[in-house]
């Protein structure tokens, strides 16, 4: 990633300067115990001092850099995988964990995992060539550059195993406890589910604990491997900013084993980002042409009506919207959620909107999770509203009037298409709103069978003149009685 670059120039400066102002202040401490003259001393004093502040500036810039590099690529790639979600048949669930948690994790994997190996591996290679490849140096930094952080990772993604089934009862213990308190009281059972969940919790401690140990011990051993160095090139008679400088070498690689840890926490979240910008776009079918006027989508349930609609939606995102089967209510007031559609909405443009779909609901109403406090009804009218206040150039309506009674709906219904001028496309179960349709589809099996007005569709023989015949039925038993 290029926008990095510049954070890892000032990282590879501020490691340097940081193992200039070691040297040089352990030189300085030492030639100051001898007692020569102050101007023997004067340039390794400016020295340490420009050296820390150099190394506090660069330190400074790299996280600045670091940082707007970071927040500006995650920005694009939130852009880019919601772009790719929109056209991508994946639940409301999966789309929320790739668009937020996964796309946040991907800092971590640049700022915490990417950053600092690039900046131990720049730094290193420096320190190789000024000592002209000691050896000592060479397998320092092999052990904490590629062995320690190996040993890292694979301790990590077997410790994240052992915790995801842990983990995974405590979220299930958390949600009985605060779903089912009530019952669980009434019962005598919370006891028991509480001393189910600490359990849970003992267990999680302590793999928690366990893990936290093989962590400490690769420390240990990368603290042990730093000064090992360190004495291998003491006994071999280096100089003293020799033996300083590949401690201080080193110490640039210590982080690099708890960058391999997070990096197998978040390389599964940066792999399925990945995954989403990489799936080749799938071609609209050629049933997704946008259409004009009155639209009817019938069909059995299963026969492909909703896909339908939800092709549409996808292939023409800023024109086609409405009520479709996977629309959401949000745990906010009815005006809340009917305000999605257009947060700048007057309360005037709320009122007709309301009116329009008969939504007898307070505007101030919470509505609860996934609009469990209202009714059928109620929540299908509520959706309604947001489509008709958000007025796009085509209106998509999957069964919006599903949850009321035959005769209310209907009314409902026509008052709608009464006062809306733009494309409606509707999937009913109910031919008679279908009527005075422009065009009706019929599907069958995924795939249109039949197609025209209602007058063509009921003087030929199919789907449509059947479902036409049965629902007329008990309009023509009560007509004779």
């Amino acid at each position: 990633m290029r926008r990095l670059v510049p954070a890892v120039v000032a990282g590879v400066a501020a490691e340097l300067a940081g193992i200039g102002l070691m040297t040089t202040a352990v030189w300085l401490i030492m030639r100051a115990a001898e007692q020569p003259p102050l101007s023997a001393l004067t340039v390794a004093i400016v020295a340490v001092r420009a050296l820390a502040v150099t190394r506090g500036g660069m330190r400074y810039v790299e996280r600045l850099a670091g940082h707007s590099a970071v927040l500006r690529h995650l920005a694009e790639v939130r852009g880019r995988v919601y772009d790719a979600l929109v056209r991508r048949p994946l639940n409301g669930g999966d789309a929320l964990t790739r668009l937020v948690s996964d796309v946040d994790s991907m800092q971590d994997a640049l700022l915490r995992c990417l950053l600092p190996g690039a900046v131990a591996v720049v730094v290193g290679v420096i320190a190789l060539v000024a000592t002209g490849f000691a050896w000592p140096l060479l397998v320092g930094l092999l052990v904490t550059v590629c062995v320690i952080p190996w040993a890292a990772h694979a301790l990590a993604v077997r410790h994240l195993r052992a915790l995801a089934p842990l983990r995974s009862a405590l979220a299930e213990q958390t949600v009985v406890l605060l779903d089912g308190a009530a019952e669980l009281t009434a019962f005598g059972a919370l006891e028991r589910e509480l001393a189910a969940t600490g359990q849970v919790v003992d267990s999680l401690a302590e793999r928690e604990r366990r893990g936290g140990l093989g962590a400490a011990a690769l420390a240990a051993v990368a603290v042990g491997v730093q000064f090992g160095v360190a004495l291998a090139f003491l006994l071999s008679g280096a100089p003293a900013h020799v033996v300083l400088g590949s401690v201080a070498v080193l110490e640039v690689a210590l982080p690099l084993a708890s960058a391999a840890q997070r990096w197998a926490e978040v390389h599964g979240s940066v792999r399925r980002v990945r995954e989403v910008l990489s799936r080749p776009e799938e071609a609209a079918p050629p049933e997704t042409e946008l259409p004009v006027g009155r639209v009817g989508v019938v069909g059995a349930s299963g026969a492909g009506k909703s896909t339908f609609l939800r092709q549409l939606a996808a292939a023409h995102p800023g024109l086609a919207k409405g009520v479709l089967d996977d629309a959401h209510v949000f745990h906010a007031t009815v005006e809340a959620n009917v305000r999605l559609a257009r947060p700048d909405a007057s309360q005037h443009d709320l009122d007709r909107v309301a009116a329009l779909v008969d939504l007898d609901v307070p505007w101030d109403t919470v509505v609860g999770e996934d609009g469990d406090s209202l009714s059928g009804g109620q929540r299908q009218r509520l959706l309604l509203a947001r489509a008709l206040l958000a007025d796009p150039e085509v209106l998509l309506l999957d069964e919006p009037v599903e949850g009321l009674t035959i005769d209310h709906g209907d009314a409902v219904l026509h008052k709608v298409l009464d006062h809306t001028t733009r494309t409606v496309v509707l999937v009913t179960h109910r031919l008679a709103p279908l009527v005075d349709f422009d065009h009706i589809l019929v599907f069958e099996d995924g795939r249109i069978t039949q197609q025209g007005t209602h007058a063509d569709l009921i003087d030929t023989p199919g789907y449509y003149r059947d479902r036409w015949s049965t629902e007329r039925l008990p309009v023509t038993a009560n007509s004779r009685r």
